[in-house]
């Protein structure tokens, strides 16, 4: 039987999938949530330390969702002493612009931003998750994401994360050891049908969804990662 194991997106953390069933890994990526923070935001190196505190080694199906699928990709091409037989990234962004990445380089730059309120962080919060109307503000994923010193408040997200950079998704899927899925929401306007065919055989869109498919409809993926998960 196959280990599960599911990577957030940027500006996320693992508590996004509580709404799957089942046995289940979802840790934190480096500088979200609990997990620490990294020197310099790399895929490789974000990969790396995701895979130090996996719990399973072998027969892992990784689910990752945008920032989190091209990890589950990462993990996939056999350097990181885990073997992976199944990836599904969902919502990947495969076409970035250098304006994109230039805005997303000045995000990395910033300081980090205090809120004197929990409401205006857990806003913030959903904002940059691209959560808004799909969590409750006062729900556990929200509370992950924040910390609280001196009666401030602040996202538990380190802005460096922002300047992790463009994917290789070509080179990334090409070196996987294990099966390959791309997935989108019908709705994502953060890539199209026409993207992810353009890069690989294996794409599936769900019906009506957006970017965060797997929290609007949680058994969206089931059909998906299912067939090497049992």
């Amino acid at each position: 039987m196959s280990a599960l194991v599911l990577l957030h997106g940027l500006g996320a953390n693992g508590r996004v999938w509580d709404g799957w069933g089942g046995p289940r890994v979802a840790p934190d990526l480096p500088g979200h949530g609990v997990a620490g923070s990294l020197p310099g935001y790399t895929f490789e190196a974000m990969a790396a330390g995701v895979a130090e505190g996996l719990p399973v080694r072998r027969g892992l199906v990784v689910v990752g969702h945008s920032l989190g699928g091209v990890i589950a990709l990462e993990l996939a091409g056999g350097r990181y002493g885990v073997q992976v037989d199944r990836v599904v990234a969902l919502g990947v962004k495969v076409s970035w612009s250098a304006d994109d990445l230039g805005r997303a380089g000045a995000l990395a730059r910033k300081p980090v931003t205090w809120f004197e309120d929990r409401d205006a962080a857990a806003a913030r919060f959903l904002k940059v998750s691209g959560l808004q109307g799909l969590v409750d503000p006062a729900g556990e994923v929200v509370g992950h994401g924040l910390r609280e010193v001196d009666g401030r408040w602040r996202l538990a997200m380190d802005p460096g994360t922002f300047g992790v950079g463009a994917p290789e998704m070509a080179r990334l899927i090409a070196a996987s050891q294990g099966e390959v899925v791309l997935a989108r929401g019908e709705l994502d306007p953060m890539n199209t049908d026409a993207d992810l065919t353009a890069l690989h055989g294996q794409v599936v869109t769900l019906p009506g969804l957006g970017h965060n498919a797997h929290v609007e409809d949680p058994s969206a993926l089931d059909h998906v990662h299912g067939q090497a998960a049992s």
